[in-house]
């Protein structure tokens, strides 16, 4: 590699390893601002003793080590799916083994309602660390106590209204802002270790396993509040397509890790000469000119925590959506190099009156604590079951290394989980809640889907016979190419018949053209067609999509070469069909779920706008299916 481009490719990875540290890391950089905390909350009556303070800081220590460091960065993040991470792309590099068996049903619906419970924490996040930076105010005055609410939704707006112009610019913006962050959580830090730099015996695990003896049930409720700070570990994986794994990592172990051990070390150190400052040790170890601008900081902060998990919600839907598990959507491009980097504004605006809706309702981070990491937990232990499953069948790991990895990282999984159930009274139903719905509605467009192209092939003519009745001549043929987009690569698509039936003629080059979402996130060229010449001047071409790519059909044409058939853009027809969906009581789908599918049909995006095709170009024939 000539210098010049070893350098361009150096400030290339800095680039990304910046916009890393301001998009991905915001969500668990922003843990301490109420993590440590929690777990001295009133509920948990924890007394902030010496040995409890050294009993969580191990807890911690060990938690962002074995979670983080090791399961995530080091075993999850390989697991990418041609570079694109989250538990959907893992569903498929696990689900593609079988296609038609148990296991593959049993491992689709396991990942489908794991990246549905992660829209409700999603929602979550923003609220939380936005809320708890705003309460930072309350330790400089009590003037500013009626006032958090509202400056916390005002905040959030701006955050949400930001995000239309990119994750790339965004992240540029962020990337900086976050250096300081991560600095001043050191220096914070580093202030009070220096003066009980006995804190750092916490390290070593016997004082995890000491406080479990000491407080027995206590102790393992308070991983509840313990969690908080690895909850950004999903949203790590999730956005690891914006930016790559190599970025990623290199910023954690690095910059990030450190910085967070100091400051939740510091904390612990502040407590142990000043334990009255419990409440809110985050702000109360800072000095008192420094509150201030800590708050200020805290606060951009927390709106870059929230990033995280919006650009993961951003890719997750893409990829629901091209896997046929959510109803077209419009997808926005925001960068021309990062093709991850994208904008949906829909789940935009959901996640942002939602979040502003949680804090209407639990008015202080606190109480949003008792929400938080349900869901979450639930989705990190479905994802050691199906990392576990993806090294036994893709690392070829020995059936009892992946167990024993599975059992390991389960014990931990499980034990928050397990820590975080005793909060769904208290307002942790609602991301569940988020979730079910989410879950419900994805089955249910996957399974009207199934159903739909089931009902259409029954009513689709032939090959065979449609081949003859050209041949017999009893058709008018026309000039042109027609593009007839059909969900089946099998018969006649009926918007072909109803064509004939309607305008009586059939061009002199009929394509029937099906498009095929695959399982892995892009493809190569040589992969993405298949031709079949049926004869009459009919071909049938399959097109291939990896679930993180655009189905750009006109693009794809033109690049496809001048045979078998040469394409020219402006006497190309394309005809889409457009259903209208009965629902009845035939065998299929309960007539309730029938009722949803044919809503989300409704709404769904257009394809001609999906599939990039031009308006002028387009012509749609209806039929009504009787589901």
């Amino acid at each position: 590699m000539e210098p010049s481009a070893q350098q361009h490719s150096k400030r290339y990875l800095l680039t990304l390893s910046l916009g890393a540290l301001g998009v991905v890391y915001g969500d668990i950089g922003t843990s301490p601002l109420y993590a440590f905390r929690e777990c001295f909350a009133k509920e948990h009556h924890l007394a902030p003793s010496p040995d409890n303070i050294l009993g969580v800081l191990s807890l911690i220590f060990w938690a962002l080590v074995l979670i983080i460091s090791v399961e995530y960065l080091c075993f999850v993040m390989r697991a990418d799916n041609r570079g694109e991470g989250g538990i959907v792309a893992l569903m498929s590099l696990v689900s593609q083994k079988d296609k038609l068996s148990k296991r593959r049903m049993f491992l689709i619906g396991l990942g489908l309602f794991g990246a549905a419970l992660l829209y409700g924490d999603g929602m979550i996040t923003p609220a939380i660390s936005v809320l708890s930076a705003i309460e930072g105010l309350k330790v400089v005055t009590p003037v500013f106590g009626p006032y958090v609410v509202w400056i916390t939704i005002a905040v959030i707006f701006v955050l949400f209204f930001v995000q239309k112009f990119g994750t790339a610019k965004v992240g540029a913006v962020f990337g900086p802002i976050m250096i300081v962050w991560f600095t001043v959580l050191s220096v914070l830090g580093i202030s009070h270790i220096i003066r009980e730099p006995s804190v750092l015996q916490a390290v070593l695990p016997t004082h995890a396993i000491n406080f479990f003896i000491r407080n027995q049930l206590t102790g393992f409720l308070v991983l509840g509040s313990v969690f908080l700070v690895i909850t950004g570990g999903e949203a790590l994986y999730a956005d690891m397509g914006h930016f790559g794994a190599r970025p990623i990592r290199r910023v954690w172990f690095s910059f990030v890790f450190p910085a967070l051990l100091l400051n939740y070390f510091g904390q612990g150190a502040y407590l142990l000469h000043s334990p009255e400052g419990v409440a809110n040790p985050f702000f109360m170890m800072a000095p008192k000119w420094a509150l201030i601008p800590l708050v200020m900081l805290s606060t951009t902060a927390a709106c870059i925590a929230s990033q995280a998990v919006i650009s993961g919600a951003f890719s997750l839907t893409r990829q629901a959506v091209q896997l046929g598990y959510l109803p077209r959507i419009r997808v926005t491009h925001t960068s021309a190099r990062e093709i991850g980097q994208i904008y949906i504004a829909s789940i935009n605006w959901l996640l942002m009156f939602s979040a502003i809706g949680l804090v209407l309702a639990f008015k202080s981070s606190s109480n949003l604590a008792a929400a938080y990491g349900v869901a979450v937990t639930a989705t990190m232990a479905i994802t050691t079951t199906m990392i576990s499953v993806y090294a036994r069948d893709r690392w070829k790991w020995p059936l009892g290394g992946a167990i024993a990895f599975a059992i390991f990282f389960l014990c931990f999984d499980l034990s928050f989980f397990g820590a975080n159930v005793v909060k769904v009274w208290d307002g942790g139903w609602f991301p569940l809640a988020v979730g079910a719905f989410i879950f419900t509605m994805m089955s249910t467009w996957r399974l009207g889907r199934k159903v739909l192209n089931e009902r259409l092939a029954s009513q689709a003519l032939s090959t065979d016979a449609f081949l003859r009745e050209l041949s017999a001549g009893r058709i008018h043929r026309v000039p042109g190419i027609a593009i007839f987009m059909t969900r089946s690569a099998e018969g006649v698509p009926t918007t072909l018949l109803h064509n004939i039936k309607h305008n009586k003629v059939v061009h002199q080059r009929v394509i029937l053209l099906t498009v095929q979402w695959e399982e892995i996130s892009h493809l190569a060229e040589e992969e993405r067609s298949e031709w079949q010449d049926l004869g009459h001047g009919v071909y049938r071409l399959n097109l291939r999509f990896g679930f993180m790519e655009d189905p750009d059909i006109p693009a794809v044409l033109e690049r496809l070469g001048p045979e078998p058939v040469a394409f020219n853009p402006m006497t190309t027809s394309y005809f889409l069909g457009r259903e209208t969906l009965i629902p009845t009581r035939q065998p299929g789908m309960a007539i309730w779920r029938e009722h949803v599918f044919a809503w989300m049909m409704r709404n769904a995006s257009s394809a001609s706008t999906f599939f990039s095709l031009p308006a002028n170009q387009v012509i749609e024939l209806g039929a009504q299916v009787e589901m």
